[in-house]
């Protein structure tokens, strides 16, 4: 039977740890402060944010909410970075996307200080992961590896094939992987004989945004399966992007959906901030 990588679990765990760093900061006179700036009124994204503010506020971090109209222009947002970036209680800034069409995405997240991009999706530290530098890295593919630490599963000489290319999972997780020593090997919804492909993998991670397109025929035998989807079905069930039933007979462990990789996300983003604190320190 499949063992499952509980994500709820693991965030859990890490709350603890994170709670006990937090109080040690706060001994030095230091609060680990995230700054959050949501534009319009994006359903799904302000379910996003109050889900962080409950995470963040639960272990004691400094969460500041900028919640701005819809129709306002790029130059009032990126005055907004430039206060913030020079705000010394503010550790992460953070935008949470989508953004409206009058925004450009990519230079708004360029305008954050690079040592506040809690993200990582700036063009710098996208730069430092892919040549193994330190850096801010996307939360969800730093969620993944403190999941798989958490489970003792190491990625050191092991296959790992990313199905999926996203700049906020697909690519940032295969380099995580390769820092970490692991042979990765990228793949998507174009890649020809993908099922062929998916069988080497030893740890199979799947951000494709289709729901249950992974069926068993696309897993190695007690292999480990990571599951990053969020979908909804034509009953308007929660899934992921793998069938769970079918690929819950093949592989050794999978995570959830939901349970899984979600609050590993906001896991990731939490102790970014924390250690971007702790540098303050």
């Amino acid at each position: 039977m499949v063992d499952l990588l509980d994500g709820k679990k693991a965030a859990q765990l890490a709350d603890q740890e994170f709670s006990q760093r937090i109080n040690d900061l706060k001994l030095m006179g230091i609060t680990p402060g995230l700054a959050v700036i949501l534009i319009g009124n994006d359903s799904a994204s302000q379910v996003y944010v109050r889900n962080k503010k409950r995470r963040a506020q639960k272990v004691g971090i400094n969460y500041q909410l900028f919640h701005l109209a819809e129709n306002i222009t790029q130059t009032a947002v990126l005055q907004l970075i430039n206060k913030l970036n020079h705000d010394p209680e503010i550790d992460g800034i953070m935008v949470q996307m989508p953004v409206p069409p009058q925004i450009d995405a990519a230079k708004v997240m360029n305008a954050i200080a690079v040592d506040k991009d809690v993200d990582g999706f700036s063009f710098d530290n996208i730069g430092r992961l892919w040549s193994n530098n330190s850096g801010n890295f996307p939360a969800t593919p730093r969620g993944i590896i403190r999941l798989l630490q958490q489970y003792e599963i190491s990625v050191a000489q092991k296959h790992v094939v990313v199905v999926g290319r996203s700049n906020i999972v697909g690519r940032p997780m295969a380099g995580l992987l390769l820092n970490a020593d692991a042979t990765v090997t990228m793949a998507h919804s174009k890649t020809p004989n993908l099922a062929a492909l998916t069988k080497q993998a030893d740890i199979l991670i799947v951000a494709i945004g289709q729901a249950e397109f992974i069926t068993a025929d696309y897993v190695k035998p007690q292999s480990v399966v990571i599951d990053v989807g969020m979908n909804h079905d034509v009953t308007g069930k929660l899934v992921g992007d793998v069938d769970f039933s079918s690929v819950s007979q093949v592989a050794s462990m999978l995570t959830p959906v939901p349970g899984g990789v979600g609050p590993m996300t906001i896991t990731g983003l939490l102790e970014q901030v924390i250690i971007l604190a702790e540098k303050r320190a």
